[in-house]
């Protein structure tokens, strides 16, 4: 199993246009074979990026989704923000899951 983080910087006075975004996404991801779940993390401290944290099966069924075509329209919201927004280049970062706990609830 995977994670993708995208680490999304945006301006404080963009951050709730940024949540709305996400609250009225196409989800398009939802349903991928190789899809477990997203979160969208919102910052705590001034200046720190969100994190839109995936987690997916394997680094192929990832690679998919992203030459898939409802990649490209599931992302299309992202350039309903204008470029002032965004205060640095977003970082994408990938990572293989080799060990963890399980909660139970």
């Amino acid at each position: 199993m995977i994670t993708v983080s995208n680490r999304i910087y945006v301006a404080p006075e963009y951050h709730a246009a940024f949540e709305a975004r996400f609250a009225n996404r196409p989800r398009k991801v939802d349903g991928r074979p190789g899809f477990v779940s997203n979160y969208i993390l919102k910052p705590e401290q001034a200046g720190d990026p969100y994190v839109v944290l995936g987690l997916w099966e394997s680094r192929a069924a990832f690679e998919a989704w992203r030459t898939a075509p409802g990649f490209t329209e599931g992302h299309k919201g992202g350039h309903t923000l204008p470029p002032e927004a965004f205060t640095r280049p977003n970082v994408l970062e990938i990572h293989e899951i080799i060990g963890g706990s399980e909660v139970d609830g």
